[in-house]
């Protein structure tokens, strides 16, 4: 009777072990997989790249997609401002920043934070180069030639504040033109010498022909006039 019980609990104890076995096994299969953190497989441009310009966009890729609350992703150019262009987009296993459109020639930073699918942040950093520039920026040196001009010359026509002097001037021909003008600083004015002798050329002409007029009267009268009475001495007609 001894050697029963023992044989009986070992049976037990071994039907117990597979049970448990089995039920560990079952609830292996049936739960539910762990979630893991997501993993950077490329990015676009890759880190530490050189590129002809400077993208439209920098992209990540991840091996799942991220979630969107608490991812941002940070572009610094050349000269330290940011260009990056509203907040990042989630695009499948893609998180994509855009940038601005004016893009400078010279080495970027890309610093990133994601939030994986599983909760927990991510963070990393890239760098990429630009060898040309791209947008307004191109444009940017022909601005320099504007520089030359120089406006700071137009003070030079000042002497046109002068210009109404020189044309005061006329105003002292028309005193000396007029034929009753006032006289001129040097005397008489020209006109009154030309009436002057105007008029002794007149007045010489009327003496003239009164002369001449006169002279004709009295020859006339010595030629058809009546004969001049007889002296004294003459010989009497009444004899």
């Amino acid at each position: 009777m001894s050697r029963v019980v023992p044989r009986v609990r070992a049976r037990v104890a071994r039907r117990s072990g597979a049970l448990a076995a089995l039920v560990l096994l079952v609830a292996v299969l049936a739960a539910p997989p762990a979630a893991a953190h997501n993993s950077l497989r490329a990015t676009d441009p890759a880190d530490g790249a050189t590129v002809e310009t400077a993208p439209a966009q920098v992209t990540l890729t991840f091996d799942q997609p991220a979630l969107e609350l608490g991812s941002q992703v940070v572009v610094t150019g050349p000269d330290g401002a940011v260009v990056s262009d509203g907040p990042v987009q989630l695009l499948d296993v893609s998180v994509v920043q855009p940038l601005v459109t004016t893009l400078p020639a010279g080495a970027y930073t890309v610093d990133w934070r994601v939030t994986s699918a599983d909760g927990h942040p991510l963070t990393g950093s890239l760098t990429f180069t630009a060898t040309a520039a791209v947008g307004v920026a191109e444009q940017a040196a022909p601005t320099e030639p504007a520089e030359t001009a120089e406006p700071t010359d137009a003070p030079e026509a000042a002497p046109a504040s002068d210009a109404p002097t020189d044309e005061a001037a006329p105003t002292d021909v028309t005193t000396t033109t007029g034929v009753d003008g006032p006289l001129d600083e040097e005397g008489t004015s020209p006109w009154v010498w030309v009436v002057l002798a105007v008029a002794t050329l007149a007045a010489g002409a009327t003496v003239a022909l009164l002369a001449a007029r006169r002279r004709t009267g009295l020859g006339g009268t010595a030629a058809g006039g009546p004969p001049a009475a007889p002296s004294g001495d003459g010989p009497s007609t009444g004899a």
